[in-house]
This record gives structure tokens, C-alpha cells and sequence, in this order.
């Protein structure tokens, strides 16, 4: 198997997806931000000094989304047309099960748009958080689906 991301000779490249059809493309991705239950307390509450921690860290994820290209080396620039970033919060373990989706219409697909959309927004929660509880752990960053394109329709066995 070649990758996709490298010419000839081995170097890395952008690949060309102008000859591919533009399709509906679709993807979910989650990640979990595990903590202490006083932390989660803290964000439940809306009682910690730096604000709504979950609405700062919804923007960030989409922003993130939005940034993609400018993060990943190789990424395309992508016109989304659909970003959300929803949070779920859990009491045992006391963690942030944070959920992003991205949608397009276009040529290539929005797997890297939304893993960045949870990742970015775990990591601002993090930086929100990290005065109370520096012992956060980020982890199980995941593709839970994606739809649309060459390789069709992609579903994770398991989730968190």
C-alpha cells in the first residue's frame, strides 16, 4: 500500500482531488477529558474564574474545525458547512465526553476537520480548568463515522 501523501520520490505532497467528484461528506468524531470529580463540579456549575468553560471550549472546537488546513500539513482548505461541538458530562469516571461533527459538500473528506473540532475544544477545557486540576488527562481521541466519498461509509466498532 503507497500513501497518498508522498510523490515518486518519497516526498511529501498535497494530494490532487480535482479530478474527484464532489460529494456530501460527513464525519463524528469524540474525545474524553477525564478529571476530578470537584473539576467537573466546577464546569457543571459554571463557577470557575475564567467563565463558561464548555461555551469558550465549544468555539474553540470550531474554530479549530474551520483551521484545520492551517494545522495539518498537507490538509486541504475545506468550505465546511456544518460544525458542532456538544459536550456530554459524565460522573463516573467524572470526565467530558466532547462530540464534533463536520459536514461539506466537496471533493475531499472532514475525518481530520472534526478529530481537530474535539481535540482543540479537550484542549481548551484543559487550559480553563488546568488551576484547579493540572492532573486532566485527555485521551481515546477518535473517528466514531464518517460518510461520503471514494471509501464510503466508515463506523467505529466501539465508542467510549
Amino acid at each position: 500500500m503507497s500513501l497518498s501523501h508522498t510523490d515518486e520520490q518519497g516526498n511529501a505532497s498535497m494530494v490532487d482531488v480535482s479530478g474527484k467528484p464532489a460529494t456530501t461528506r460527513e464525519a463524528w468524531a469524540q474525545a474524553c477529558l477525564r478529571m476530578r470529580p470537584e473539576t467537573l463540579a466546577l464546569i457543571r456549575d459554571n463557577a470557575l474564574k475564567k467563565g463558561d468553560v464548555l461555551a469558550v471550549a465549544r468555539i474553540a472546537g470550531i474554530q479549530a474545525a474551520k483551521k484545520c488546513s492551517d494545522l495539518i500539513p498537507l490538509c486541504h482548505p475545506l468550505a465546511l458547512s456544518k460544525v458542532a461541538v456538544e459536550f456530554e458530562l459524565q460522573e463516573q469516571p467524572a470526565s467530558v465526553i466532547i462530540s464534533g461533527y463536520c459536514k461539506l459538500t466537496g471533493q475531499t473528506g472532514v475525518e481530520m476537520e472534526a478529530l481537530t473540532a474535539v481535540s482543540v475544544a479537550a484542549l481548551t477545557v484543559y487550559d480553563m480548568c488546568k488551576a484547579v486540576d493540572m492532573g486532566m488527562v485527555i485521551e481515546q481521541v477518535q473517528l466514531l463515522e464518517k460518510t461520503g466519498g471514494r471509501r464510503g461509509h466508515y463506523k467505529r466498532e466501539t465508542e467510549l
